[in-house]
């Protein structure tokens, strides 16, 4: 049976990405910071049917991320590496003048180091599967010059940067790094609290979206929700 690990699997877009997989019959190797909203989503996962592995922790940490590989190798290997988790740097969101620099800090450490640390010690599991992939979960802010958005923005397009170069340096895995867009999430509500989410839509009609990309074994690149929808599922945006 395949292996999926989801970062940031306790709330918001990675308990839905956690609970679409085990209803495909994905195996799970889940992470979060909070232990008992995880293991809310590992027992809703479980009565799929599935094996589940809930490890509590930050994946700016070494010791989770060992933790982390150390249960997928308990669940036999791992075929795709899910880099959902994140935060924002500052909540609310404040322009660039007035951003706190340890909070920018936090976001580079949390987005951008852990997931490129996570992919390090997972790349010898995920090279022995017969078809591994890594989807690291994006943000349109990482293209788009919102005001507000810019250093949590900057952290997203480093990671496009480093998916982008991963899938040349790596050609034997898939490679996609993909945009859900707004969603209706406690991320979003601590971002903007003054913005009306009621029209957006959430995570659990965002998730099976994304997930197309692994369904269909799409080619690696960068895509968005709304792009998949759109296209069914065909066509890489740039």
């Amino acid at each position: 049976m395949a292996v999926a690990m989801v970062t940031g699997a306790s709330r918001g877009l990675g308990r839905a990405l956690a609970g679409e997989l085990a209803a495909r019959g994905w195996d799970l190797v889940l992470g979060a910071r909070g232990e008992r909203a995880l293991e809310e989503t590992a027992r809703a996962a479980r009565a799929a049917g599935v094996r589940v592995r809930a490890v509590a922790g930050d994946v700016s940490s070494q010791a989770h991320r060992a933790a982390l590989v150390a249960a997928a190798r308990e669940l036999g290997g791992l075929d795709l590496l899910v880099n959902n988790a994140g935060v924002l740097g500052a909540e609310p969101l404040v322009p660039l003048a007035v951003h706190p620099l340890d909070g920018l800090r936090e976001a580079f450490e949390v987005n951008v180091v852990g997931p490129l640390g996570l992919l390090q010690e997972t790349l010898p599991l995920l090279r022995a599967a017969e078809a591994g992939a890594v989807l690291n979960i994006s943000s349109d802010a990482a293209v788009v010059a919102y005001e507000t958005w810019g250093a949590y923005g900057a952290t997203k397009a480093a990671g496009d940067l480093m998916s982008a170069v991963l899938a040349v340096e790596e050609p034997g895995l898939r490679v996609w790094w993909a945009d859900p867009g707004s969603m209706r999430t406690r991320m979003m509500a601590a971002a903007e609290p003054e913005e009306d989410l009621a029209g957006l839509p959430s995570p659990e009609e965002v998730a099976p979206v994304l997930l197309r990309l692994v369904a269909e074994w799409l080619p690696g690149g960068r895509y968005t929700a709304g792009g998949l929808a759109a296209a069914g599922g065909a066509g890489a945006v740039r």
